[in-house]
């Protein structure tokens, strides 16, 4: 189940990044990530009402919501540059591994440094992977 769930997210996070770039030229960046969020959040809130009405405990405490945000200021934060990197023409073939496999390695070290998450040697080399992956496709863009 947890796998299906993975790539459902992987899908909508796919299509997210494809909206973002369709729309692009055609709204503001800000007012695009505003309308990204309201609609994101109305969706989360219908959710929450609905579990809310079916009996489903929602637990929270200062640290989560704290953390969740921080979470939302960042991916903020990022909505609005990725508007902006779109609109200047950046392919979404490029642009959006680039910021996935970035942000790969800032949460790969973030864990490794500070959470002291494990790293096998086969993760190690997966990452070597995507840091290579993410400088070819930076290079072979600005050719």
């Amino acid at each position: 189940m947890a796998y299906l769930l993975v790539a459902v997210a992987a899908l909508m996070f796919g299509l997210y990044n494809v909206f973002i770039k369709l729309s692009a030229n055609h709204i503001e960046a800000v007012l695009g990530a505003v309308v990204l969020q309201f609609v994101a959040a109305f969706f989360g809130l219908a959710l929450l009402l609905y579990m809310k009405s079916s009996g489903t405990v929602i637990y929270s405490s200062n640290k989560g919501l704290l953390l969740a945000t921080l979470a939302g200021l960042a991916i903020g934060l990022v909505e609005i540059l990725t508007f902006y990197i779109f609109a200047r023409g950046v392919p979404v073939a490029v642009g959006n591994p680039s910021i996935v496999g970035g942000s790969l390695l800032v949460t790969t070290g973030v864990g490794y440094v500070l959470l002291r998450e494990h790293l096998s040697l086969t993760q190690l080399l997966a990452i070597g992977l995507i840091a290579s992956g993410v400088a070819l496709l930076g290079w072979s863009a600005a050719r």
